[in-house]
This record gives C-alpha cells, structure tokens and sequence, in this order.
C-alpha cells in the first residue's frame, strides 16, 4: 500500500521562485566581491529548510525508509491479528467466513480426536427425525438482538453472538429467531453456568464477542470440527471463536435424550459454551443412576462404556451409567 501524499509536503528542493532583484544572501545589498567570498553551503543551507536539507542529502531514501517502515509495521499486523480491512460478520447482511478472528494457541475442543477402532455404538448414533440441510455455505449471518447482562459477572462476563450459516433451511425450526431464543433463555436460566457468582453472559449483535454460537450444517460442521469419528458431533472451535451447533443433532437430538429434544438442544447449548468459557475436558459419569455431568459427551451417551470406546478418555473404562441432564447445576442449593 502506498502511503497518502500530503498536500502541504514543501518543496523537496526547498527553493522558491527566482526573482529578479532579491538577494538572499545579502539581503541589503553587498559587493560583488564580498558576494563571491561568501562560501556556497552558506548560501545552500540559509536557502533551505530542516525537511530540505534531509532530502537534499537522503534523496530517494527519505521517501522510501518511512514507506518501508509503515508496510512492515502493516505486515505483522495482519500476519499475527489477521487483515483489518477483512469483512466482518455485521447486522446489515455482511457475512464471515470460516477463516475470521484467528486466536493463536486455541484448538477444536469437544469433538474425540482418535478414530474410533472397531463399531460404532448405537447410542452415538444419530436418532431418526426431521430433515435438514446436510451442506450450507460456509459463511454465517449474525441473527440480530441483544439481550442485557444476566448472572453477576464477579470474575467475567463473556459477550456472544448468535449465527446461522448461510444456506441453511430454517422454514421447519420457524427461522432464525426461535434458536436465538432458546440460546439466550438457557444462558439465562440459575440452573446454567450463572448458577456461578464469578459467570455473567450478554448477547450481542455488534461488535466483537468472546464467541459465537452458530447453528450449522453437518458438512460446514465436520470441517470446523473433525470428522474423526461417524457420528454427528458439535464442538468449540478456539481458532474461529465459534460454538458450532450441528444442525443434525439440533433437529435430532441424542438417543440418551430419548426423544426429549428441547432437554438435548438446552445441554448442547451448555456443554458446548462450557467449553468456550474454560472447561475444556470432558468427564465421566460419577455414579451409577446420578445425573450425567454437563460436560459429559452425552450425544454420544450416558453410560462410560459407550464414551469410552469412541474417546478414550480416564475415567470412562467402566460400566457406570448416569441419566441424561441439560445443566450445569440441576438441583439448586
């Protein structure tokens, strides 16, 4: 990029206009003889400014070290916080891409990173239902509406946005707005993550959030998140700054739900923002007949044994089975 020109820039020679009988070296007049005595730089320095003897003695160099300056500093910039006249996912139709807001140092999490030797378990699989848009457009839209501060936010309250990836087809889920909804009442809800005095959540529709929960197709989805499994899966993706909800299992659900699909759509919302928010391991089932902890990988599950053999994570190889559950805190105290 080149660098603006400046209107007012002097002269790079520093000399004004010749005129017939001024004298700049010997305004009030002087003998020739004294005129010829007077050393040249003498003449060249009174006749020139600070900014001309610079480039009077630099050239071509003082232009080019502050232009090479100005596109380094322009090179690490978009090298380490991406290109700042990228688009950027707005209100007013713009889109974004999977490429948007890099975070260096965060990685996919909630998704198994193992391929999963030998057969698939039933529970993990995806339960019978209505369609749903297998592959969408890689780009979201950011659903507009802002909600105010709810839990109290000792520690942090973290900003997100809702989107819905370009392509999909909303008509039989009532557009949009109804997953918005569902999103900004179980955030809201004491028995989700504000159960916690140091947890506060605000959704927002401009500017920059912590994250992004987006609704997604399943192909989009696989890409942000893995496929190393086959089985429909959501994840946090730390790269992106983005909660991605598959659209299966939104439309689905899980067979440990059985059949309760809000109950699912409310844990999926938890368990994938408590990964967003600084939980990014995922545990066992405790006891036999409790109910499963929010950050267990319930879509593929509410018995050990079933995790185990997809992710082998510690603490899965037994035979404890829990009962499904939406929050992070089910029983208030």
């Amino acid at each position: 990029m080149s660098s603006p020109s400046n209107p007012r820039r002097p002269r790079p020679d520093g000399r004004a206009p010749l005129r017939a009988e001024w004298d700049p070296i010997n305004p009030g007049g002087a003998t020739s003889g004294e005129h010829r005595n007077r050393p040249l730089r003498e003449r060249k320095y009174r006749k020139q400014g600070r900014l001309g003897r610079v480039l009077s003695t630099y050239g071509w160099r003082a232009y080019a070290v502050p232009v090479l300056a100005v596109l380094t500093v322009l090179a690490l910039i978009v090298t380490f916080w991406g290109n700042p006249f990228e688009s950027k996912t707005t209100t007013d139709g713009s889109t974004e891409n999977l490429s948007r807001n890099p975070t260096p140092g965060k990685t996919i999490v909630g998704a198994p990173t193992k391929a999963v030797q030998g057969p698939v378990p039933p529970a993990g699989m995806l339960p019978v239902g209505g369609a749903f848009t297998e592959k969408g457009q890689g780009i979201w839209h950011v659903v507009p509406g802002a909600t105010p501060k709810v839990g109290e936010g000792k520690q942090q309250t973290f900003t997100y946005m809702v989107a819905v990836e370009d392509g999909v087809d909303m008509g039989a889920l009532g557009g949009d707005q109804p997953f918005a909804t569902m999103i900004d009442r179980t955030l809201a809800d004491p028995r989700s993550w504000i159960h916690d005095p140091a947890v506060a959540f605000q959704r927002i529709d401009k500017g920059t959030p912590t994250f992004t929960i987006s609704l997604t197709s399943p192909m989009t989805t696989r890409s942000a998140c893995g496929y190393t499994i086959q089985l429909e899966s959501s994840c946090y993706n730390g790269e992106l700054g983005r909660v991605v909800i598959n659209l299966a299992r939104w439309v689905r659900g899980a067979n440990a739900f059985e059949g309760d699909l809000t109950g699912y759509r409310q844990y999926a919302i938890n368990h994938e923002v408590g990964h967003a928010i600084g939980y990014p391991q995922h545990v066992p089932c405790p006891a036999n007949g409790a109910l499963a902890p929010i950050m267990m990988q319930q879509s593929f599950g509410v018995k050990n044994r079933d995790i185990f053999n997809l992710d082998k994570s510690d603490g899965f190889d037994n035979d404890l089975a829990c009962r499904p559950n939406a929050w992070v805190a089910p029983v208030l105290k």
